[in-house]
């Protein structure tokens, strides 16, 4: 089983992150949500946004890379939109990392130094009709990624499920989006495996 870092969204350390969390435990894995608002949680993407803005981009990403300074380093990083920035970053850059899983995110790998670690696997997750994940370069970065690794499942359509942990993150000032596939526990540990790439994959069951 793996140790995991989740870094949520941007509307906060929301239920739907903590939902999250609670099926891996249950699946059998350790996972740490480090809470990068600080207690702040938001009703709308909208004040979600006007918070990491006041806050600052850098120091959110700053307060994931120091959450996971005191954990081991044998990590699997997972982050959702917003929680992309620190997952990838410590992912690329963090020796001994285990893995990363990127949700409706992904940036160029020249943007934390240029290169993917040899060995750590990693899997993108977005969907083929976001606008903003489809238009501003998060699915042509995804792809030049996994081209070289593992596995990127890319789902047909935009649209959010009642039970998604929240809505994606605006990046490049983004408006609001929602796009979140359904991630089972199950699908998690396949996740952590080899397998073929996928492109407009269903749901997972």
């Amino acid at each position: 089983m793996a140790e995991v870092v989740l870094y949520h969204h941007a509307q906060g350390l929301t239920k739907g992150v903590e939902a999250f969390a609670a099926e891996l435990r249950q699946a059998g894995h350790a996972v740490h949500v480090p809470d990068l608002y600080e207690g702040h949680t938001f009703d709308t993407l909208e004040e979600g946004i006007a918070y990491a803005m006041r806050t600052g981009f850098d120091t959110l990403m700053e307060r994931g890379v120091t959450a996971a300074g005191g954990l081991a380093d044998t990590l699997v990083y997972a982050g959702f939109s917003l929680g992309v920035m620190p997952a990838q970053r410590l992912a690329q850059t963090r020796a001994r990392a285990k893995g990363a899983l990127l949700f409706h995110s992904c940036f160029p790998v020249s943007e934390f130094g240029g290169a993917w670690p040899v060995g750590v696997p990693v899997q993108v997750h977005g969907m083929d009709a976001d606008p903003f994940f489809a238009g501003e370069g998060d699915l042509d970065a995804a792809r030049a990624l996994v081209r070289r690794l593992l596995t990127a499942v890319i789902r047909p359509g935009c649209g959010q499920p009642a039970h998604a942990p929240g809505p994606r993150f605006p990046r490049r000032n983004r408006s609001r989006v929602r796009a979140w596939p359904t991630v089972t526990a199950g699908w998690w540990q396949a996740g952590l495996a080899a397998e073929p790439v996928r492109s407009g994959a269903g749901r997972p069951g």
